[in-house]
């Protein structure tokens, strides 16, 4: 590890060059610390040490941190980190620490990116975020820059992060720089994300905070990097991408509902309906999982006092998927002569998202309790899936899902070895919830949320 904090150089208001504030930036004066190793945090770490060359990392979990300095990387189902971690570690670019007070004393750029949460009132959940901006007020010095990557309800940085480390280091807020800079990272492709597969947008409470941002992230990032009015304005960017998603799927998943009413393929009027250039609907599921896309619109409704009866109701809408999910399949259980108590339903793929071993949110849980409600045997086959402890259902390897007799199959989630499955070796009626299998090439009878009714 090069140059520490005692001989750093800072970069908000230091009167350098922004060519000398870069150089220094990427030759290893300017000590950064990342607090978060988790899914998101650990690739943001490895590409700022890799960048940089003086990064250290800062995690709770002991276990994290010591697999880390050993060059191992804890999460390996993002490709290229494992690889990235044991690299920068061995070049003595980076290592980690629980010790976060430490950190952000030898630190000049502090970088959060804990998750925020929901409250069980599902109001926003900013104790995490709070007590890292606690950790690092222990150590902030003047010219120190705070970058807020986590996803925050719009007003975080600004109403939160600043006052709370002004007040605490005894610093005036001129003193130091901050910014939101959200990550617009999805599971499994971390790396590329970071490095530029998206615009990066950064907003800081200052013009010198919003520079100095942009100058780092042109550093980090191969693409553009926005620098808009404000940290407000960037933290609204990405509150704004989840919430397009939520209520653009919730509109596909209220269109589903027809089918039965119609008596047609939803999903075919859908596509069909895309081919207008001013018509992009999204397509219809079991329910929206993960911890963005069903999280953010409570960063608006359950933050602020204007109106959100449209993100409320997206909400209800895609929360209600897993009902709709269980009526579909015990329509088609019906039309083939089976009721839904007793039989026994085989769910393929119980994570929220295909290839991503997280069950935060995902619809197969629900729909798993419910069909358990209602009298069914639920199995379950998920080759990604490791905390098996958090859904209630009977493990069945995936390699033997065509030796098993189920009175229904319903694909959940499109894993890879889902897809692969020979369902013609199925001798059950099939339930795609993810409109992932080609029906016209499966002998046995296949549907859709969607798609017609039996």
């Amino acid at each position: 590890m090069t140059n520490l904090r005692p001989d750093s150089r800072t970069l908000y208001r230091s009167g350098e060059s922004p060519f000398h504030q870069r150089a220094a930036f990427t030759g290893g004066d300017v000590p950064v610390a990342v607090y978060g190793l988790g899914k998101m945090g650990l690739p943001l770490a490895a590409v700022y040490a890799d960048v940089t060359g003086n990064t250290i990392g800062v995690d709770v979990d002991p276990e994290v941190v010591a697999q880390i300095n050993d060059g191992d990387s804890p999460i390996i189902q993002e490709p290229g980190l494992p690889d990235l971690v044991a690299d920068v570690v061995d070049r003595g670019a980076f290592r980690a620490t629980t010790g976060g007070e430490e950190a952000a004393s030898r630190a000049a750029v502090h970088v959060v990116i804990v998750p925020t949460l929901l409250t069980d009132e599902r109001e926003p959940d900013l104790s995490m975020l709070r007590e890292v901006v606690g950790t690092i007020q222990q150590g902030l010095s003047p010219g120190d820059l705070v970058v807020i990557e986590s996803t925050v309800p719009p007003r975080t940085t600004e109403d939160v992060v600043v006052p709370a480390l002004s007040a605490e280091s005894g610093l005036d807020p001129e003193a130091f720089g901050a910014a939101a800079c959200p990550e617009r990272t999805v599971s499994g492709q971390a790396l590329a994300d970071i490095r530029g597969t998206h615009p990066k947008v950064v907003g800081g409470v200052d013009a010198e905070s919003t520079r100095i941002a942009g100058m780092i992230y042109d550093e980090i990032s191969s693409n553009r990097v926005f620098e808009v009015a404000d940290a407000t304005t960037a933290e609204a960017v990405k509150v704004f991408e989840g919430v397009y998603r939520d209520v653009n799927i919730a509109l596909a998943n209220q269109l589903a509902l027809y089918a039965r009413e119609f008596d047609i393929d939803v999903t075919d009027a859908i596509d069909v309906a895309n081919t207008q250039p001013f018509c992009e609907i999204h397509d219809p599921g079991p329910g929206v999982g993960g911890h963005c896309i069903p999280v953010y619109p409570y960063f608006l409704s359950g933050a602020f006092e204007a109106d959100s009866d449209l993100l409320d109701t997206a909400r209800e809408m895609n929360d209600r998927m897993p009902s709709h999910t269980v009526a579909m399949l015990e329509a088609v259980l019906d039309a083939h002569g089976q009721p839904i108590e007793g039989s026994e339903i085989l769910l393929l793929g119980l994570t929220y998202k295909a290839g991503i071993d997280e069950l935060r949110n995902a619809p197969a849980v629900p729909i798993a309790r419910q069909l358990d409600d209602r009298g069914a045997t639920v199995r379950g086959a998920d080759p990604v899936l490791s905390d098996w402890e958090s859904v209630d259902v009977e493990q069945v390897p995936i390699d033997s899902v065509t030796d098993r007799d189920p009175d229904a199959v319903v694909v959940v989630t499109p894993h890879e070895s889902v897809r692969a499955v020979d369902y013609d070796a199925v001798d059950a009626p099939i339930l795609d919830g993810r409109g992932a299998l080609d029906a016209d090439a499966v002998d046995g009878p296949v549907y859709r949320i969607g798609g017609r009714w039996p």
